[in-house]
């Protein structure tokens, strides 16, 4: 979870229940350091809970330039035989995956345009056919994805599938199934024809 979740009473309700949690904390949160691990974590404490504190220096590069940050995550896996600090980097780094997803929501699908409903009845409405819509792109791209193994799911773009579907509605080309599934189908073909580069190690 992201540093706006990872509060003391959140942390320790999670703490609760048979899930464990890694999320990243504020600049001004240092637990203190209770015992050195021999992959550079330590253990420490989050209010009553028994945390390990993972800390790495991550590079940002985006149009406007380079940015080099220290983030500091707490696990409450504290095994650290079993659940290495780099492997929760990694696993903390797709947790970015969600803020692609809050992207192609907003400015893909939405253009960045505000829901037009008045009423509580009519946004909720709208949200779940975003989200209805969102997910149906979303399974034929893992279909696609799914049609060769070798592919990182990550190079799929979400706005060529987008296109594809609309074009699918605006000529109605194909509307009329077949007898034989074709789960990659029109939109999936269009992904794989247009793949994107292979993402940075991160």
């Amino acid at each position: 979870m992201d540093r706006g979740f990872a509060t003391n009473a959140f942390l320790t309700a999670v703490a609760d229940t048979p899930a464990a949690f890694l999320a990243r904390l504020t600049a001004t949160r240092k637990p203190p350091m209770l015992r050195r691990l021999p992959d550079g974590s330590f253990l420490s404490l989050i209010g009553p809970v028994p945390v390990r504190i993972v800390e790495c220096e991550i590079t940002i590069a985006t149009a406007a330039g380079r940015r080099t940050g220290v983030y500091r995550l707490a696990t409450s896996l504290l095994d650290h035989r079993r659940y290495p600090a780099f492997d929760l980097v990694k696993l903390y780094h797709e947790r970015w995956e969600v803020e692609s997803a809050y992207f192609a929501i907003k400015k893909s699908m939405l253009g960045r345009r505000v829901l037009r409903a008045r009423t509580m009845p009519g946004i909720a409405q709208e949200v779940y056919a975003l989200l209805s819509n969102y997910q149906i792109i979303r399974i034929a791209i893992a279909d696609a994805a799914h049609a060769r193994p070798d592919l990182d799911p990550d190079r799929a773009s979400f706005s060529i599938a987008l296109q594809a579907a609309r074009d699918q509605i605006i000529q109605a080309a194909n509307v009329l199934a077949g007898t034989i599934i074709d789960l990659v189908g029109t939109i999936g073909r269009a992904v794989l024809d247009q793949l994107l580069p292979a993402r940075r190690q991160a």
